[in-house]
């Protein structure tokens, strides 16, 4: 996963932030809507904060037909980009700050699923 080094964001903007999630060959992890209840979508989420998450953007997840389902599954593979939007409200202290977030995800081959993991995401952002 590669969030970006450094966001600004002014007082009363709002900003976009990419993060780039990569997999590597051959894994893939469910999208943000998997076609069944059981299966663990990805998702992205923040601490509250002095800045508001107005939306998390996810791609369109591809559909795929693995041997172990049915039917074809919404998946992620490769790289892909999560879009934040960040909001700095009036109130918002200036000066730089860390946003702390979560991934969780579930990553799966062909064959087996792995347990599900979150690991932790930083950003630096710059309040102007």
């Amino acid at each position: 996963m590669d969030p970006p080094t450094h966001v600004t964001v002014k007082v009363g903007e709002t900003a976009s932030v990419k993060i780039t999630c990569r997999l590597a060959p051959g894994y893939h992890t469910n999208s943000n809507t998997p076609a069944d209840e059981y299966l663990i979508p990805l998702r992205l989420t923040w601490e509250p904060a002095p800045l508001e998450v107005t939306a998390v953007e996810y791609p369109k997840g591809h559909l795929e037909k693995y041997q172990f389902s049915e039917k074809p599954l919404s998946v992620y593979s490769g790289d892909f980009e999560i879009v934040t939007k960040l909001n700095a409200p009036a109130k918002a202290p200036r000066g730089p700050r860390t946003i702390a977030g979560k991934l969780r995800y579930q990553a799966c081959t062909n064959t087996v699923c792995y347990p599900p993991k979150t690991v932790p995401v930083q950003l630096a952002v710059d309040v102007k």
